[in-house]
């Protein structure tokens, strides 16, 4: 049987995962619950099926948990996490051992949308409490919103952001062609976390990505 060529379109470790973070993702999650302070690993690949495989190295040589296992009409994201980064570091690095793929391969983060909206109007956040996957949108708040791609990179940019201020994460979707972020607060709580989310996806490296797929 011929080997899958795998393609790498993102990965990362999260060193510590934040509490919302956590709680966000774990309300989303269909397998073991992450909790704040665990390190994680992420990952999307073409074609989405691979990650069965992927995983399964990973869960059978470390002490780790499966949180996220997606398959998407392109795309596969898979998580891991656990209490020891060690463990986790090294179910990353058997991963993308079985993938044959390195960090670098991955795609480097293309920003498509990147907004901070002042002052949101009370109809306006009741719209998106609707739809919500975290805390809740008021009104006079401050609106980030940010959208890239490939939709793993959002995760390193969501926990970063709740390192450097006392944001609410409001929704986050790390699934499929874009990844999509909306954090709420002060004027000055999210100027701080947008500056954190522009380093943090300025410290990705990967190839060129024109953004289109």
């Amino acid at each position: 049987m011929q080997k899958t060529a795998i393609e790498l379109r993102g990965a990362l470790v999260i060193d510590q995962m934040q509490p919302q973070f956590a709680a966000t993702v774990a309300a989303m999650s269909e397998g073991y619950f992450p909790v704040v302070g665990e390190s994680a690993f992420w990952m999307e690949t073409r074609p989405g099926i691979v990650i069965n495989g992927l995983m399964d190295v990973a869960l059978k040589k470390c002490d780790v948990a499966p949180g996220v296992l997606v398959t998407e009409r392109s795309y596969g994201t898979l998580e891991v996490h656990g209490p020891d980064q060690g463990q986790v570091r090294e179910a990353a690095r058997l991963i993308l051992q079985a993938a044959g793929v390195a960090y670098s391969d991955g795609l480097a983060p293309h920003v498509m949308t990147d907004e901070v909206i002042r002052k949101v109007d009370s109809h306006h956040a009741m719209l998106i409490n609707r739809t919500r996957s975290g805390m809740l949108l008021l009104a006079d708040d401050t609106l980030y919103t940010l959208e890239v791609n490939p939709a793993v990179h959002v995760v390193l940019a969501a926990n970063e952001a709740e390192k450097a201020a006392p944001i609410r994460l409001v929704g986050m979707g790390a699934h499929g062609a874009v990844g999509r972020l909306r954090l709420a607060g002060t004027d000055a709580e999210i100027d701080a976390a947008v500056a954190a989310v522009h380093r943090a996806l300025a410290g990705i490296g990967g190839r060129a990505n024109a953004g289109v797929d």
